[in-house]
């Protein structure tokens, strides 16, 4: 591997402009591509094998004209204080917003709550539902302000108005901001890093060529694969991660290269074969957790997930290509200003030598060779510091509630949840969660008759709606109400228990019931990814299991690498639910309404943080392998590790929180809870399991840390990712007494 990688390397260096032509061919070609090519489709929810998808699937096919799939608006109106609905002057207010709500671009019907009975038993409050043409996604920013004005006009009549359902526009919808920021943040971290406008470049430069790359392929390839226009979201934000990250490694590697006095050439094939080898395997960690996603069957996820995975591999080709090329176009000028007389004056008199000899004996090593050498002689202390601190952190996590976005969990002054809040005072806490059952029988109507006066016996239901058929009288369908709200444990338990005694319901003994709606689709969602998450954790981590034998050929390395992990994302975990769930500091992150955790981030979260913290392991060990196969002690080869790439890893972590950080600035709660569980896990991972725990089991384990049976050593492939053929071929050049004391003292990788 290390060989085929230094070549590449080398190739890419001396036809640097045919590589870089190559490339931004390619960024034309798919930028064609993407330009050209039809709208992508708009985004569709399924969950093929759940019964809420079957009953969705059956009213599509049975009730056509029902718009299974058109937005909804609920229009919530309360009287004005002393009056009621009923009176004339009120209710020609609302028969007049019913009229202008019909009215509204995109808007298929509009039901009449005086017509429909849809009025509290006070008369105070009622509710009008709006069923547009479109879906929700597709509905228009000049629908969303025909239903603001109307509401807006409504309100100066001295009515109480507001709207919930997926027609009405969420406020705070995330934007562009957070990945701006992330970038600012990361080229501040980058020059102070690498001393160079030039060095600190090269990695945004490559990273943004990857992800336009990766973004302009998914949106070609959008209407002939069924990518929508959020498939790419993930995409780019992991794109971007790893492509800082990839870049700045192997850059860092050719600044070391160089700095010990390699010939440029040789110094950038080197950097590849060495750094590139890691990248590679990094890579192939992060495709393999971003893949996995398919596991879950939701196929949403699943092209989020291909789709990322596609442009993770696309950073890797650029980074051990297209880096090297641009490191040819300034292969000086990357090293820090100071540094670049070195490669550009005369040689030191034998004078200077002396004193500049005496310069570099009085410098300090680097924090990396700092840090690491405290670590390894104190590695129980800091080890059990390290566990029992993650451990009390990741406390919270035992009271971990998972579900899903609603109304009841927006803020408190949006007018979805002012609206949801007035149906549950008014029309019961269950009004906002219906479950809608669907009858199949010979005689649905007589069936779902008998069904319906049974269901309305059954613990925990408020109400249940006369039947509605379909023309072949075949299908029917019922609207259940519950007693309790969409998110409560008991409605989940009431779905289960209809569930359990449908085949027992209603006298056709050949009638086919199943329940769906919102609340029971988000029921089976949730439970979809719980019984995802152990086969995804089991996948995700044995293959990488498995990438990790073969590049460290160790079992005790890569067994370390994964616990490291659970024990960071437990701890991330923890934090979430202390902040999200519990309240803890809500102030501080600005979270109006604590609530239960979104189903989908515990496995999102083990998707994304496992692909980073392999990256931060592999870097960071790859390098301590090198030292030990060319002949280090093991305390010796952690140290080195450190001095030479723990700042590096150090850097690449901090652009990671700084850009996930950016997100927790959003006035979306469920964004800012996504940057918020991405931004602690990294910062868990990389400075306390990464830079504490490793080097601390590295010097308690010894030479054993790399132990690996003599059977399986002849049965692995040796992939030589520490480049020790490398160092047979191409030996370093001797440097002078100054320039080596004076590398190993400020070596900033």
């Amino acid at each position: 591997m290390a060989t085929f990688l230094y070549k590449v390397g080398r190739l890419a260096f001396r036809r640097r402009g045919l590589v870089s032509l190559l490339w931004l061919a390619v960024l034309v070609g798919v930028g064609f591509a993407a330009s050209t090519a039809p709208a992508p489709p708009t985004d569709t929810f399924s969950m093929p094998g759940t019964e809420s998808q079957q009953a969705f699937d059956l009213l599509k096919e049975k009730f056509p004209a029902m718009s299974v799939d058109g937005a909804t608006a609920r229009v919530v109106v309360r009287a004005p204080a002393g009056a009621k609905l009923s009176d004339p002057a009120e209710k020609a207010k609302v028969e007049t917003l019913v009229g202008a709500l019909a009215k509204a671009p995109d808007v298929a019907s509009a039901s009449d709550p005086f017509t429909t009975g849809a009025l509290s038993q006070d008369g105070t409050t009622a509710y009008a539902v709006a069923t547009y043409k479109v879906s929700a996604l597709e509905v228009s920013d000049e629908a969303h302000k025909g239903l603001d004005k109307v509401l807006a006009d409504a309100r100066t009549t001295g009515l109480v108005v507001e709207a919930g359902g997926d027609a009405v526009k969420v406020d705070g919808a995330p934007g562009g901001g957070a990945e701006g920021i992330g970038i600012l943040v990361s080229a501040f971290v980058l020059v102070l890093t690498f001393g160079s406008m030039i060095a600190a470049g090269m990695p945004l430069l490559t990273a943004l060529m990857g992800v336009a790359i990766g973004g302009a392929a998914i949106t070609a390839l959008g209407s002939t694969l069924g990518l929508s226009s959020t498939t790419s979201t993930l995409a780019l934000m992991i794109g971007l991660a790893v492509g800082i990250d990839y870049a700045l490694f192997i850059v860092s590697r050719y600044r070391s290269e160089l700095a010990e006095g390699r010939e440029r050439q040789d110094a950038a094939g080197r950097a590849v074969g060495t750094a590139g080898s890691a990248v590679v395997f990094a890579g192939l960690t992060v495709i393999v957790a971003l893949a996995g996603l398919g596991v879950v069957n939701i196929p949403m996820l699943t092209k989020m997930g291909l789709a990322a995975a596609g442009t993770v591999a696309v950073s890797v080709l650029i980074a051990i290509t297209l880096v090297p090329a641009l490191l040819g176009f300034a292969p000086i000028k990357v090293m820090p200003r100071r540094d670049r007389k070195r490669f550009y004056g005369k040689p030191l008199t034998e004078r200077q030598q002396r004193k500049a000899d005496k310069r570099a004996v009085r410098r300090k090593p680097n924090l990396g060779t700092r840090w690491a050498t405290f670590v390894v002689r104190r590695p129980l202390a800091v080890l059990l510091l390290g566990v029992v601190g993650l451990g009390v952190v990741a406390l919270p996590a035992a009271g971990l509630q998972l579900g899903l976005p609603g109304e009841g969990t927006m803020a408190p002054d949006t007018t979805q949840r002012k609206a949801y809040d007035m149906l549950s005072q008014s029309f019961g806490a269950g009004f906002n969660g219906p479950l809608m059952v669907t009858v199949q029988a010979r005689d649905a109507a007589t069936a779902a008759a008998g069904v319906g006066k049974e269901l309305g016996k059954v613990e925990g239901v408020a109400a249940v709606t006369p039947a509605t058929t379909n023309d072949k009288g075949d299908t029917a369908v019922l609207t259940l109400v519950p007693k309790t709200g969409p998110t409560e444990p008991e409605t989940e338990e009431l779905v289960a228990n209809i569930r359990g005694i449908a085949g027992g319901l209603g006298t056709d003994e050949g009638a086919e019931i199943l329940v769906t709606g919102q609340t029971a689709l988000f029921i089976d969602f949730s439970r979809t990814l719980d019984d995802a998450m152990l086969p995804y954790l089991g996948l995700v981590v044995g293959l990488a299991f498995v990438l990790l034998v073969l590049v460290f050929r160790s079992l005790l390395v890569p067994l370390k690498a994964a616990l490291g992990f659970l024990l960071s994302v437990s701890a991330a975990l923890g934090a979430v639910v202390a902040v999200f769930q519990w309240g803890w500091l809500s102030d501080v992150f600005g979270i109006d309404q604590p609530g239960p955790i979104m189903s989908t981030l515990p496995i999102f979260m083990i998707g994304v943080v496992f692909g980073l913290a392999m990256d931060y392991e592999v870097f960071l060990v790859t390098r301590m392998r090198e030292a030990y196969v060319h002949g280090a002690e093991p305390d010796e080869a952690v140290v080195t590790g450190f001095r030479y790439g723990g700042r590096v890893v150090g850097a690449a972590a901090i652009i990671m929180v700084s850009v996930f950080s950016g997100f927790v600035m959003d006035v979306n709660v469920f964004v800012k809870m996504v940057g918020f569980s991405l931004a602690v896990a990294v910062l868990f991972d990389a400075f306390v399991v990464r830079m504490a725990l490793v080097p601390a089991l590295f010097a308690l384990l010894g030479r054993s840390a790399w132990w690996l049976p003599r059977w399986l050593d002849r049965l692995l492939p040796n992939m030589d990712v520490e480049g020790e053929k490398l160092s047979r071929t191409s030996a370093a050049p001797v440097l002078p007494t100054e320039q080596r004391r004076e590398h190993e003292a400020h070596i900033p990788s």
